[in-house]
C-alpha cells in the first residue's frame, strides 16, 4: 500500500512525525500499538503492521479491554512502520495538531483479514485476547471494533 496520502498530509520540516516509507522492510514480528493522540478531538489510533505499513484507525473512545464493549472505528491513511515508536507534538496549524503518546504496543497474530472483517489476537500490555474489526456497508471508512474473548 501506497503511503501517498500519509505524505501529502503532513509538512516535513513542520512536524516531528517520521517520514518513512523509505525502503520499509516489514518489522520481525507483526507491531500492534495504539496512540493517544490528543487532537482537536481526544482519540485512540489503532495500528497494525500489514504488507510493510501499519494499518491505522482512529478510535473516539478508550479501546474496550473487556468484552461486550463495542467501538467506532474510523479507517485512516496508512502510517510508515516507524511511526509505531512517535510520541511527541505534532505543531498547531499541521495535520493532526496536538500530542501523541504510545497507550499500548506489542505484537499480534492474525486469525482472517478480509475487506470486511479482521480478526486478530494482540498481545499488548493493556489489550490482550481476541478482537475483531467489523467495516460498517453503510458508513464510509466506518468498522466496529470489539474484542471477542
Amino acid at each position: 500500500m501506497s503511503l501517498e496520502e500519509y505524505f501529502r498530509k503532513r509538512d516535513f520540516s513542520r512536524t516531528p512525525e517520521p517520514r518513512g516509507g523509505e525502503g520499509n522492510k516489514p518489522s520481525e514480528g507483526r507491531i500492534y500499538v495504539i496512540q493517544k493522540h490528543a487532537a482537536s478531538h481526544l482519540h485512540y489510533d489503532l495500528r497494525l503492521e500489514k504488507d510493510g505499513v501499519l494499518k491505522s484507525w482512529a478510535i473516539p473512545k478508550e479501546p474496550p479491554t473487556t468484552k461486550g464493549i463495542k467501538r467506532l472505528a474510523v479507517q485512516t491513511e496508512d502510517h510508515p512502520i516507524e511511526y509505531a515508536d512517535f510520541e511527541g507534538v505534532i505543531p498547531e496549524g499541521e495535520y493532526g495538531a496536538g500530542t501523541v503518546e504510545i497507550w499500548d504496543r506489542g505484537t499480534f497474530d492474525i486469525e482472517e483479514w478480509t475487506d470486511e472483517k479482521i480478526v486478530v489476537h494482540i498481545h499488548g500490555e493493556k489489550l490482550r485476547g481476541r478482537y475483531c474489526l467489523i467495516r460498517f456497508k453503510k458508513q464510509e471508512g466506518g468498522w466496529l471494533f470489539f474484542k471477542t474473548s
